[in-house]
């Protein structure tokens, strides 16, 4: 079974290396590219300031991350939520890069930047010369993003969750996240028996020879051939 964490994060900044810090991440699980309902979503004090152009992008304010846990207080449990499971980012070496400088202070694993999906590098390879921000993939896939005035760690994984769908293949009857596991399988059986569902009834091929073979065959069977029973010519006499 493939299991998949689709994460994301909102910073202090655009560089780690210069002392920018992660103050919240949001992650949603799948399993076999099917979310799962399980989420991990924490804010983070970051010991530093929101830079203005950050705060502009996700609204997250120094006061409202003031009594917020710093990062080494929510490690263990995050990595634990994380395990082996393969991360789906946009854009994933500018949140792995936050997460394994937060990591490098906390001597925790770091994560592998050549494992993770990164739905950028998708959505540029399948959509090359098109814009490809999260906006400009929902205006596209129909998906409703009406909800995100602001960007936010959470809002954003559940959001590329289905954009990550779209990009592997769309919602096909298995990928229907409204159904549960029977209805999914049952909505499946309905298509497939609607795909073998012949249209329209067949032509028949026989030429006028062979009906008026076919004919002459039967009238030499006599009148009463059990086949004249069958197309409802006679009625069995009664014993």
């Amino acid at each position: 079974m493939s299991r998949e964490i689709v994460l994301d994060t909102e910073t202090t900044g655009t560089d780690p290396a210069k002392g920018d810090r992660v103050i919240e991440i949001g992650c949603v699980e799948m399993l076999n590219h099917i979310p799962t309902g399980k989420s991990y979503h924490v804010y983070i004090n970051p010991e530093c300031p929101v830079s203005p152009g950050a705060f502009a992008v996700h609204g997250l304010s120094d006061e409202f991350l003031a009594d917020k846990p710093v990062f080494a207080a929510i490690a263990d449990e995050f990595a634990e939520f994380v395990g082996d499971a393969r991360l789906v980012i946009h854009n994933a070496a500018f949140d792995i890069g936050f997460l394994n400088a937060e990591f490098a202070r906390t001597g925790h694993r770091q994560f592998n930047l050549a494992d993770a999906v990164d739905t950028l590098s998708m959505a540029r390879r399948k959509h090359p010369g098109a814009a490809n921000n999260l906006d400009a993939l929902c205006a596209r896939y129909g998906i409703d993003n009406s909800r995100r005035t602001k960007h936010g760690a959470l809002l954003d994984a559940e959001i590329l969750a289905e954009v990550y769908i779209e990009l592997i293949g769309g919602r096909q009857v298995g990928f229907d996240l409204t159904l549960q596991p029977s209805a999914r399988r049952s909505a499946a059986a309905a298509e497939q028996a609607a795909r073998n569902a012949r249209p329209r009834t067949l032509i028949s091929r026989l030429t006028e020879a062979e009906r008026a073979a076919h004919e002459a065959f039967i009238q030499s069977l006599g009148s009463s051939a059990i086949w004249r029973e069958y197309l409802g010519e006679t009625k069995p006499e009664a014993s």
